[in-house]
């Protein structure tokens, strides 16, 4: 793991969710930001621990998740570099509702939840962002809940294939996307069984949909694929 230390106050200021911050205000927040420099299958929280601040990533990647009363692990969601987690529940004041757990080594900046609360008290654009990062991540999770119960399986794995593509792509392009996780985690985040979603991308490929190379997936045409859905 890396252990040169970072520019705290430069990393915040390109976090969407600070990126309009005068140095002063990044200076306060960064005086109550604390470097978290965690280990692969590191947990950080877990459920029902009290949310007194929130993390943002500087590299690595964490999953939020929690399990089942039969001892069945459900991720909710899979967390990168630039993005944060925990701001909700920080907000309610309420326990965390997920465990968060690294997949990788990974180093994150904790941000103290006092600080937060006076600058949003300061500064009402602070507020405005606040709104618009949690409305966006409100709406990224209903997408999911529909995707979840309205789609197939393979519908839901394509889906996954293809999120960061375009909507319209140009007949014959190909894309290579790398899996973010092993496929147990992403089997979990599609709600779908290990078993059933390597038996899709087995399928997929047995059509010469995509090919299958470890983590690695190369879609040799974005367009067929989204149309086969």
């Amino acid at each position: 793991m890396l252990n040169a230390p970072i520019k705290v106050q430069t990393f915040l200021a390109n976090v969407p969710l600070f990126k309009e911050l005068a140095s002063d205000e990044l200076d306060r927040i960064a005086s109550n930001t604390h470097e978290v420099r965690a280990a692969r299958a590191e947990v950080l929280f877990r459920r029902g621990d009290a949310a007194l601040g929130f993390h943002i990533i500087v590299f690595g990647q964490v999953k939020l998740a929690f399990t089942s009363p039969r001892g069945d692990e459900k991720v909710v969601d899979l967390i990168g570099p630039g993005q944060s987690f925990g701001e909700a529940v920080m907000f309610m004041e309420r326990p965390h509702v997920v465990t968060a757990q690294t997949l990788s080594d990974s180093l994150l900046l904790y941000i103290a939840r006092e600080i937060v609360f006076q600058e949003l008290e300061r500064d009402p654009r602070f507020v405005r962002r606040i709104i618009a990062g949690l409305s966006s991540r409100l709406h990224r999770l209903m997408s999911d809940l529909e995707n979840d119960s309205l789609h197939s399986g393979t519908q839901r794995v394509i889906g996954y294939l293809l999120r960061d593509s375009d909507e319209s792509p140009v007949p014959g392009r190909a894309l290579e996307v790398t899996l973010p996780a092993t496929k147990g985690v992403i089997a979990s985040r599609l709600s779908l069984t290990q078993e059933h979603f390597s038996r899709i991308l087995h399928d997929l490929a047995a059509r010469g949909l995509i090919e299958v190379h470890g983590r690695a997936i190369y879609i040799p045409d974005v367009a067929r694929l989204r149309a086969s859905d």
